[in-house]
């Protein structure tokens, strides 16, 4: 299937065709059609499957002049994307796009508004916003996109709040990486008879993605962490970290030891927040160390790895997480390190993905891998004439050989260093794991036993009593 199937807009499959989208992921395959059907849907589907062309493109296909659209977001920094993304789609139709969020001028934003077609807000400033009397909309199509990560957020009141001020006559959709049981009741409240579209494991789980995992000991962290970075070599990576202290802790280190590593986090003022994503999206940031809350939204392409400093508490979360790689047909890997107190959570992320176990590469891995690496950029280097006139001066001092020698060193920025082995090996790691499981096994039937005897014993005690 191509998107010339769906009967879009030649301004519209231009775009596409200059921006290089040929085919329809799962979920643009899905929603597309419906949306264009004039359908309220609740679509289920990850972080970076194309929700946004998903709801996006149907949504300028059917905009007619003098009408306006609302997408609320549950994060600035996914607000500006989505925006900027609708505006990339729209180039054609003459679109106008506004972002709608805290901490900017309100009267920009008010302008912005009333000269756009497309608003694109987060749930506290776009209340702000309505509730004050500042403007008054009626759009004809309402998006909500990530709406777990909103109730995760705390938004849930102030999203049935909008839609006190929304026309009922509007077309809806729900767009959720997850769907809890308060994300379907509300679904059942501001949607009309909605279709509901499900991407199924398989088609969620991504096959550009590889996943490792490997075993270790928490004091190991950081030492494991650069061995894996120095032997995979990532051109562009995120390190997730469970807390805001981590993050800067993690960064802190990184750039201590010579990488250009930033941290983004809730704390940090939106100016500063958005020269880091600046800086991490124009290559200028090799690493962007993180938590889940700070990089919701962040939609880089060219992430070659992802990171998990350590391990999330959810499944839900680690696709979030590894989402952030292997986009746009790009091949991408994930790595998590993982303690024996994490098992548990290793074992719900099993389930729903093939993450492997691995063994943390050794000094002489790296070395090697180093040294590949080198003869291969070497293979590659065409000499010019500054190159061989710098030989040929170095030739009445040195032989070729040395020469070679030298420079070959001056490749090697920075050797890899620490203890040559770091983390369990896979057999130590099995065992481990096999063990954990089994423990895990005898305590559940320990609390089975424990509540039947419980209430067992409770029950005589009231009988006792009533004698």
């Amino acid at each position: 299937m191509t998107f010339k199937d769906f009967n879009l807009k030649k301004e519209l499959l231009q775009r596409l065709e200059e921006i290089g989208f040929e085919k329809p992921s799962p979920i643009q395959e899905k929603a597309i059609p419906a949306v264009l059907e004039g359908k309220d849907i609740v679509a289920q589907a990850q972080t970076g499957t194309g929700k946004t062309a998903a709801f996006g493109l149907p949504i300028l296909n059917m905009l007619k002049k003098g009408q306006k659209a609302l997408i609320v977001t549950p994060t600035r920094e996914l607000a500006i994307q989505v925006s900027e993304e609708i505006f990339r789609f729209g180039k054609y139709l003459g679109i106008h796009t506004a972002t709608v969020y805290g901490g900017s001028s309100y009267s920009r934003q008010i302008n912005h508004i009333k000269n756009s077609e497309v608003i694109v807000a987060t749930p506290g400033r776009l209340i702000d916003l309505l509730s004050s009397g500042k403007i008054d909309i009626a759009p004809e199509y309402v998006v909500l996109d990530e709406a777990d990560e909103m109730l995760d957020m705390g938004f849930l009141d102030d999203i049935k709040e909008i839609f006190k001020y929304v026309p009922s006559s509007r077309q809806t959709l729900l767009f959720s990486a997850t769907m809890p049981k308060p994300i379907l009741s509300l679904a059942k409240t501001i949607l009309k008879e909605p279709e509901f579209i499900q991407i199924t494991k398989k088609e969620v789980t991504n096959e550009n993605i590889k996943e490792y995992f490997y075993v270790i000991d928490e004091h190991e962290r950081n030492d494991a962490l650069i061995r894996l970075i120095d032997y995979k070599q990532p051109s562009k990576a995120i390190v997730f970290c469970r807390t805001k202290k981590d993050v800067d802790t993690v960064a802190d280190f990184l750039s201590g030891v010579g990488f250009d590593a930033k941290g983004l986090h809730g704390d940090m003022d939106q100016r500063k927040r958005e020269e880091v994503i600046r800086g991490f999206k124009g290559n200028k940031i090799e690493i962007l160390v993180a938590t889940d809350v700070a990089a919701r939204g962040l939609d880089v392409n060219d992430v070659s790895h992802v990171f998990n400093y350590h391990l999330p508490l959810d499944p839900e979360s680690y696709v979030h997480r590894i989402g952030r790689t292997g986009r746009a047909g790009k091949e991408g890997m994930a790595i998590s390190l993982v303690t024996p107190h994490e098992f548990r959570a290793l074992s719900k992320i099993q389930k729903i993905s093939k993450i492997e176990l691995k063994e943390i590469p050794t000094l002489e891995d790296v070395k090697n891998t180093e040294i590949q690496k080198i003869m291969d950029k070497i293979s590659l280097i065409e000499p010019n004439d500054k190159s061989i006139e710098i030989v040929e001066t170095l030739q009445n001092d040195f032989d070729l050989f040395t020469i070679a020698t030298k420079f070959a060193s001056m490749l090697f920025e920075k050797e890899a260093d620490g203890r040559d082995r770091i983390g369990k090996s896979i057999k130590e790691a099995k065992r481990l794991i096999e063990r954990s499981a089994n423990s895990k096994s005898s305590s559940d039937r320990d609390r089975r036993r424990g509540r039947r005897g419980n209430f067992r014993g409770s029950r005589n005690s009231s009988r006792g009593r009533r004698r």
